[in-house]
């Protein structure tokens, strides 16, 4: 069974950090690239960050400087740091894969795994 399991939400003051994990299991990992999505109340899904299966980033240019996408294939994990939160950050953040096979996309409608989503709440 494919599973994508977040871990690392919470709450946190402007300015401060926070760490995400994803877990990943039942598919070849490795192969796949991981993202991170994020949706805040009233909003569309976009995409924040991805990481190919050879370690190439890319990110929104609202988070460009601040955060963090990495990936170890030896533990099947990928990692959102998130550095210097601001309270437009605040969304549920979803951990996504998809196969590096397939065209590359920013629609949430073309990857093929997601996880529960995990809230991040960036306030005073």
């Amino acid at each position: 069974q494919v599973q994508l399991v977040e871990s690392g939400g919470g709450l946190v003051q402007p300015g401060g950090s926070l760490r995400l994990s994803c877990a990943a299991s039942g598919f070849t990992f490795r192969t796949y690239v991981m993202s991170w999505f994020r949706q805040a109340p009233g909003k569309e899904r976009e995409l924040v960050a991805r990481i190919n299966s050879v370690a190439g980033t890319n990110y929104a240019d609202s988070v460009k400087g601040r955060f963090t996408i990495s990936r170890d294939n030896a533990k099947n994990t990928v990692y959102l740091q998130m550095n210097s939160l601001k309270p437009e950050d605040t969304a549920v953040y979803y951990c996504s894969a998809r196969s590096s096979n397939a065209r590359s996309s920013i629609r949430p409608v073309d990857y093929d795994y997601w996880g529960q989503g995990t809230q991040v709440t960036v306030s005073s």
